[in-house]
């Protein structure tokens, strides 16, 4: 009877918080959602910075407006997922966009190209290549009849927030981007910032925010800080917020705070530069950098959730979209 009478207590009790969380749940859900068919191409790093196009390929995202009007046009955010994919925490941040009243695009690189993962081989598919797509994205959306298209950011994650954060160099507009249509800002999570490309200083008037954990053992935060020091210096608006406690992927609630990743390929001994003919090579020589051969690379990483860190993540980009987008 007593075991009986906890179970009524419990299910009463659930019951009653039902509506509550359904209440909570019901504001980050989109008020639409559409799958959109991408063209982009694949080119391998050397010809992305030769201006070469490569192969064609059809991707796919899957755009979520927020609730409102079937008529009102709102901003939007591309987000670029990393070597993993998608993932639960991109789903969080597309509700967490929804619920600002932010359209999310959940940009897809690698199905459309049979990739599943790149974090044991990062050659699949450069990250350079995921730049051609987060463009392909914008001029997708600024064509959108629901999409306001001087009002779209784009936000990557790792191997995405390459992506996402270069894609405001001018020279790369230029190769790669349309005329018509320009990022509003770009956002950066645990960006991977060791190579120096030709010109990356000279980026869009438009805010740059990255944002790094500083015990990342993956992806380290000592080369953005560097990175964004020279952009500054350069008169851009850029700045890098740093979190304590946050190793790579630390606003992935999906993770426990320290997860090891044994064949995680990881350039954290790597300083790269730009050469001759879109040679990419290791700083200070011309010896070309290679993913499987140079002596730099390291394989073994680590992941983890911060829970404060992540919190304070979202704070922050929810407020600078917030300001950035929708005032």
């Amino acid at each position: 009877m007593r075991a009986h009478g906890f179970a009524v207590l419990l299910a009463l009790g659930l019951t009653a918080a039902l509506p509550a969380l359904a209440q909570d749940m019901r504001a980050t859900l989109p008020g639409r959602t559409e799958v959109l068919p991408l063209r982009s191409t694949t080119p391998d790093g050397g010809a992305f910075l030769r201006g070469e196009k490569g192969g064609e390929v059809t991707l796919a995202g899957e755009l979520r407006l927020p609730q409102g009007p079937a008529t009102s046009r709102v901003p939007a955010v591309v987000l670029v997922h990393g070597s993993g994919g998608i993932s639960g925490s991109t789903e969080l941040w597309a509700r967490q966009l929804n619920e600002a009243g932010i359209a999310a695009f959940i940009l897809d690189s690698f199905a459309g190209r049979g990739i599943t993962s790149t974090v044991a081989d990062q050659d699949l598919l450069h990250s350079l290549a995921m730049m051609v797509d987060a463009y392909r994205a914008l001029d997708l959306l600024a064509a959108h009849p629901r999409i306001r298209a001087d009002r779209i950011a784009v936000m990557g994650f790792s191997k995405g927030a390459v992506a996402a954060v270069y894609s405001a160099s001018e020279r790369f507009r230029r190769l790669h981007g349309s005329s018509g249509n320009r990022f509003a800002a770009h956002i950066g999570l645990y960006t991977p910032c060791n190579v120096r490309y030709e010109g990356d200083a000279g980026v869009a008037a438009v805010p740059i925010r990255l944002h790094h954990g500083v015990v990342d053992d993956y992806v380290p935060v000592a080369p953005c800080r560097d990175y964004v020091e020279r952009l500054r210096a350069a008169g851009a608006d850029a700045t890098l917020t740093e979190y304590p406690n946050g190793q790579h992927g630390f606003d992935s609630p999906m993770i426990p705070p320290l997860v090891p990743v044994p064949t995680a390929q990881s350039t954290r001994n790597c300083r790269m530069q730009e050469g001759a003919n879109g040679v990419i090579n290791l700083a200070g020589t011309n010896e070309p950098f290679v993913q499987k051969t140079s002596s730099c690379v390291a394989v073994g990483a680590h992941t983890g959730y911060a829970a404060e860190d992540a919190a304070a993540v979202r704070r922050n980009v929810r407020a600078f979209l917030v300001e950035t987008l929708l005032r």
